[in-house]
Protein backbone atom coordinates (compact mmCIF):
# COMPACT_ATOMS: atom_id res chain seq x y z
CA UNK A 1 0.00 0.00 0.00
CA UNK A 2 2.91 2.42 0.51
CA UNK A 3 3.66 2.67 -3.23
CA UNK A 4 0.93 5.29 -3.67
CA UNK A 5 2.00 7.42 -0.68
CA UNK A 6 2.83 10.90 -1.97
CA UNK A 7 6.16 12.47 -1.06
CA UNK A 8 4.16 15.51 0.11
CA UNK A 9 2.25 13.58 2.80
CA UNK A 10 2.28 15.25 6.21
CA UNK A 11 4.19 13.22 8.80
CA UNK A 12 2.75 13.26 12.32
CA UNK A 13 5.01 11.70 14.95
CA UNK A 14 3.54 9.85 17.93
CA UNK A 15 5.34 8.49 20.96
CA UNK A 16 3.74 5.15 21.76
CA UNK A 17 3.97 4.47 25.49
CA UNK A 18 3.56 1.55 27.88
CA UNK A 19 0.07 2.81 28.68
CA UNK A 20 -0.96 2.35 25.05
CA UNK A 21 -0.21 -1.38 25.21
CA UNK A 22 -2.16 -4.50 26.05
CA UNK A 23 -0.96 -7.66 27.85
CA UNK A 24 0.58 -8.89 24.55
CA UNK A 25 3.05 -5.94 24.87
CA UNK A 26 1.86 -4.32 21.64
CA UNK A 27 -0.36 -1.28 21.17
CA UNK A 28 -3.95 -2.04 22.08
CA UNK A 29 -5.98 -2.31 18.86
CA UNK A 30 -8.33 0.48 19.97
CA UNK A 31 -5.40 2.90 20.16
CA UNK A 32 -4.55 2.54 16.45
CA UNK A 33 -7.61 4.49 15.20
CA UNK A 34 -6.89 7.08 17.90
CA UNK A 35 -3.32 7.47 16.60
CA UNK A 36 -4.66 7.91 13.05
CA UNK A 37 -7.27 10.48 14.12
CA UNK A 38 -4.62 12.38 16.07
CA UNK A 39 -2.51 12.43 12.91
CA UNK A 40 -5.42 13.80 10.83
CA UNK A 41 -5.97 16.53 13.42
CA UNK A 42 -2.23 17.24 13.11
CA UNK A 43 -2.67 17.59 9.34
CA UNK A 44 -5.40 20.21 9.89
CA UNK A 45 -3.29 22.05 12.47
CA UNK A 46 -0.28 22.16 10.15
CA UNK A 47 -2.05 22.92 6.87
CA UNK A 48 -5.03 25.00 8.04
CA UNK A 49 -3.40 26.55 11.11
CA UNK A 50 -5.86 25.05 13.60
CA UNK A 51 -7.41 21.69 14.42
CA UNK A 52 -10.87 20.24 14.91
CA UNK A 53 -11.52 22.02 18.22
CA UNK A 54 -11.05 25.49 16.71
CA UNK A 55 -12.64 24.45 13.40
CA UNK A 56 -15.84 23.54 15.19
CA UNK A 57 -16.00 26.04 18.07
CA UNK A 58 -14.40 29.10 16.47
CA UNK A 59 -15.30 28.63 12.80
CA UNK A 60 -18.60 26.69 13.01
CA UNK A 61 -17.50 23.77 10.81
CA UNK A 62 -17.61 20.23 12.15
CA UNK A 63 -16.30 17.08 10.47
CA UNK A 64 -17.82 13.99 12.12
CA UNK A 65 -16.63 10.66 10.76
CA UNK A 66 -18.97 8.46 8.78
CA UNK A 67 -16.57 5.68 7.74
CA UNK A 68 -13.26 4.28 8.98
CA UNK A 69 -11.42 1.43 7.26
CA UNK A 70 -8.11 0.10 8.55
CA UNK A 71 -5.73 -2.70 7.62
CA UNK A 72 -3.18 -3.90 10.16
CA UNK A 73 0.11 -5.36 8.95
CA UNK A 74 2.71 -5.08 11.72
CA UNK A 75 2.50 -4.63 15.51
CA UNK A 76 2.92 -1.15 17.00
CA UNK A 77 5.09 -1.05 20.14
CA UNK A 78 6.79 1.56 22.32
CA UNK A 79 10.19 0.62 20.82
CA UNK A 80 10.07 3.22 18.04
CA UNK A 81 8.31 6.47 17.21
CA UNK A 82 5.14 5.96 15.17
CA UNK A 83 5.27 8.06 12.01
CA UNK A 84 1.82 8.63 10.57
CA UNK A 85 1.84 9.79 6.94
CA UNK A 86 -1.39 11.72 6.28
CA UNK A 87 -2.90 13.16 3.13
CA UNK A 88 -6.34 13.87 1.70
CA UNK A 89 -7.34 11.33 -0.96
CA UNK A 90 -10.72 12.65 -1.96
CA UNK A 91 -12.89 15.71 -1.53
CA UNK A 92 -16.57 15.36 -2.37
CA UNK A 93 -19.37 17.91 -2.29
CA UNK A 94 -19.75 17.52 1.50
CA UNK A 95 -17.20 14.86 2.47
CA UNK A 96 -13.46 14.36 2.75
CA UNK A 97 -11.42 11.16 2.89
CA UNK A 98 -7.96 11.06 4.40
CA UNK A 99 -5.42 8.27 4.07
CA UNK A 100 -3.15 7.48 7.01
CA UNK A 101 -0.18 5.11 6.85
CA UNK A 102 1.39 4.35 10.24
CA UNK A 103 5.04 3.26 10.16
CA UNK A 104 7.52 2.22 12.82
CA UNK A 105 11.16 1.51 12.05
CA UNK A 106 10.35 1.57 8.29
CA UNK A 107 7.64 -1.11 8.66
CA UNK A 108 4.08 -0.32 7.57
CA UNK A 109 2.02 -1.11 10.68
CA UNK A 110 -1.39 0.08 9.54
CA UNK A 111 -3.09 1.88 6.72
CA UNK A 112 -6.53 3.35 6.62
CA UNK A 113 -9.11 5.53 4.93
CA UNK A 114 -11.06 7.95 7.12
CA UNK A 115 -14.12 9.71 5.73
CA UNK A 116 -15.95 12.54 7.42
CA UNK A 117 -18.65 14.96 6.35
CA UNK A 118 -18.63 18.70 6.75
CA UNK A 119 -21.41 20.05 8.91
CA UNK A 120 -22.65 23.39 10.10
CA UNK A 121 -21.73 22.85 13.76
CA UNK A 122 -24.59 24.85 15.22
CA UNK A 123 -27.34 23.27 13.08
CA UNK A 124 -25.57 19.87 12.95
CA UNK A 125 -26.52 19.63 9.29
CA UNK A 126 -24.45 18.57 6.30
CA UNK A 127 -22.90 21.39 4.30
CA UNK A 128 -20.22 21.91 1.67
CA UNK A 129 -16.82 22.81 3.10
CA UNK A 130 -16.04 26.53 3.34
CA UNK A 131 -14.32 27.84 0.21
CA UNK A 132 -10.95 28.35 1.95
CA UNK A 133 -10.95 24.77 3.24
CA UNK A 134 -11.98 23.39 -0.16
CA UNK A 135 -9.13 25.29 -1.85
CA UNK A 136 -6.62 24.12 0.77
CA UNK A 137 -7.63 20.47 0.52
CA UNK A 138 -7.69 20.50 -3.28
CA UNK A 139 -4.07 21.73 -3.28
CA UNK A 140 -3.02 18.72 -1.18
CA UNK A 141 -4.80 15.89 -3.01
CA UNK A 142 -2.15 14.03 -5.02
CA UNK A 143 -2.58 14.35 -8.79
CA UNK A 144 -2.83 10.55 -9.01
CA UNK A 145 -6.03 10.73 -6.92
CA UNK A 146 -7.76 13.40 -9.01
CA UNK A 147 -10.52 12.33 -11.41
CA UNK A 148 -9.36 11.99 -15.02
Amino acid sequence: MSADRPATAHIHEIGVTWGDCDPAKIAYTGRLPWFALDAINGWWETKLGYGWFQMELDHGTGTPFVRIEMDFSHPVTPRHRLLCHVWPKRLGQTSITFRVDGLQNDHLCFSGAFTSVFIDAQAFSKTPPPDDIRALVERHIPRSELPA
